[in-house]
């Protein structure tokens, strides 16, 4: 008989996952982590297991739109694949937004949330995507001043019950550009009738929508004679569909056909008279949606970080079955440091973001100082820019763990691939977060908070060689302070990522030495000990004194000529 290779296997992802637990044990009061670990428990058994399996027989099914019925009518319906119908009813059932607005256990309840999130991710292609939006969606309406709004919306979006349960779409990308919303065409016309006002309709083309199939969505118009820019747009909410079950002229001209997150059904639409309500008012709505991208970044980066754990699991797997040359590819050095390297990227990456969550969680329970919310304010675009590009990194990576197979679509390996490209773009590319960044850190106190916090989880280090590292993450930033306040204008703006970078591989190097020594301190384990020195060699100051700004720009004025 010819040889067949055993593929890789999952198991239990959430009692499989060292890095997770020993986190929760640490961030959780043990009364609040007996409380929710059977959920955990119960999540990564179907992660590992029956959720898994179904994900491997819908690789195959993507969503499909019908515009037209058998009759010419037009109806525009989206069937998603058979996983993201049992997605959605395990996702409410489960609580996966519900349990940040119960407060069930206070500023931990956005780590409890976070902690399913990240185990029923990379099973469920991306159902992340419309569960991260309407959770923006919950926050934004839930605090909102507008009380029937709230009434309707807010307990459908945060419901467990899969029958009444909403999700919701955030539709703000255009064709005149996703990061620039301030160009957005849509318009917002007030409706009147013998004189009565009967609301507002809107009028435009939204290029790129998620979410498709919501209840609802938010998303950004200008009413009819407000000035241009972002400051003129208002935050309109609109039901998709009326109480006839028809579609709140909405014309749904296409999906798209993506690189990746197949399974997201992101439609080009029209807004052809749709019924509409302001939600905070008539203008500022770039600022007034900015809650709910915060909270969608975040769910981006937890997404990221889940992805590389996913594809780590199986590539650890794989290499205790993989024979090659003699011995199991476990058992080879330069394969083992090959996904060394990779695991120690994840774990910096799984620390920075939960960093953000407990942050959140603390702004969310009202327990959160004014250092504590700069810190939110910096941490969140960059966990999200940093996860982002970690997770593309690392699974390209992975699909070359695993040779040919892991260029071979049926094994489900290129996919994860795939998926993962959309983190660095979704809500925000690297360089608009870098600019985010840069806009933080250069108009208020944010970096001097993070200069006080990095020195509070440096004195928790005692192990000389951790000391080491919190050290080296220390004078990162100390250089990222120090060259912020001496570049010429111009070299700012060019120097955004590396700076952006550098702030949070410092201070992920810093939690993750923080933890190395509780877990030594508890445990006598030092795997977080090995983890952190291995990441603080691959370095974490990236700025560079010299820019190659002015080439760059001496390049791109030479194409132009």
């Amino acid at each position: 008989m010819p040889f067949n290779q055993p593929p890789p296997q999952l198991g239990d992802q959430y009692q499989q996952d060292r890095v997770l637990r020993s986190y929760l044990r640490r961030a959780l009061p043990e009364s609040v982590l007996a409380a929710i670990e059977p959920e955990l428990e119960n999540m990564g058994r179907l992660a590992g297991g029956d959720l898994y399996h179904a994900q491997l027989a819908d690789r195959l099914n993507e969503p499909r739109h019908t515009p037209w019925d058998a009759w010419g009518n037009r109806v525009d319906l989206i069937e998603v694949t058979p996983l993201w119908k049992r997605a959605e009813p395990l996702a409410a059932q489960s609580g996966l937004v519900a349990a940040a607005y119960e407060r069930a256990h206070g500023r931990y309840s956005r780590i409890h949330q976070f902690a399913l999130v990240y185990l029923f991710t990379p099973s469920t292609d991306v159902y992340s995507c419309p569960l991260a939006m309407t959770d923006g969606a919950a926050r934004i309406l839930a605090a909102c001043g507008n009380r029937s709004l709230a009434e309707r919306a807010v307990p459908r979006l945060t419901d467990r019950n899969p029958d009444t349960f909403w999700t919701s779409g955030q539709w703000m990308t255009e064709s005149t550009g996703g990061s620039d919303v301030g160009l957005s065409e849509t318009v917002a016309t007030r409706v009147q009738e013998q004189g009565i006002e009967q609301g507002w309709r809107l009028y435009g083309r939204k290029w790129f929508t998620s979410a498709a199939t919501s209840q609802m969505a938010l998303t950004l118009a200008r009413p009819e004679g407000n000035r241009p820019g972002g400051k003129g747009l208002a935050l309109f909410y609109l039901e998709t569909r009326g109480a006839d079950g028809q579609l709140n002229n909405i014309t749904v001209h296409r999906l798209k056909d993506k690189l990746g997150t197949r399974k997201v059904p992101t439609s080009e639409l029209t807004l052809d008279g749709s019924l509409a309500e302001p939600v905070f008012g008539l203008d500022n709505g770039v600022r007034n949606i900015a809650p709910m991208l915060n909270i969608t970044r975040t769910w981006n980066a937890i997404s990221a970080v889940s992805y590389m754990r996913r594809g780590l699991a199986l590539a650890v797997d794989y290499a205790s079955r993989r024979v090659a040359f003699g011995a199991p590819l476990s058992q080879k050095a330069l394969h083992v440091e090959t996904l060394a390297g990779l695991q120690v990227e994840f774990e910096a990456g799984f620390h920075l973001v939960f960093a953000v969550v407990e942050l959140l969680g603390r702004e969310e329970a009202g327990e959160a100082d004014e250092p504590q919310l700069n810190l939110l304010r910096l941490l969140t675009p960059v966990a999200k820019l940093m996860t982002g590009k970690q997770s593309v990194a690392v699974l390209s990576e992975i699909t070359e763990t695993f040779g040919g197979a892991g260029y071979v679509e049926d094994t489900g390996i290129p996919q994860l691939l795939r998926d993962a490209q959309v983190f660095p773009i979704w809500e925000g590319t690297t360089n608009v977060l870098s600019l985010d960044v840069l806009r933080v850190v250069t108009s208020g106190s944010a970096l001097e908070a993070l200069e006080v916090e990095a020195e509070t989880l440096a004195s928790a280090v005692r192990d000389p060689e951790l000391v080491d590292c919190a050290r080296q993450a220390q004078q990162a930033l100390a250089h990222a302070a120090k060259w912020l306040s001496g570049a010429r204008a111009e070299l700012l703006e060019a120097g955004a990522r590396a700076i952006a970078m550098t702030i949070g591989r410092a201070t992920a190097l810093l939690l993750m030495a923080r933890h190395a020594q509780w877990l030594v301190d508890h445990d006598g384990d030092h795997s977080g000990c090995y983890a952190t020195l291995i990441f603080c060699r691959r370095g974490v100051d990236l700025i560079d004194e010299q820019l190659n700004h002015a080439h760059a720009r001496g390049l791109m004025e030479d194409r132009a000529q």
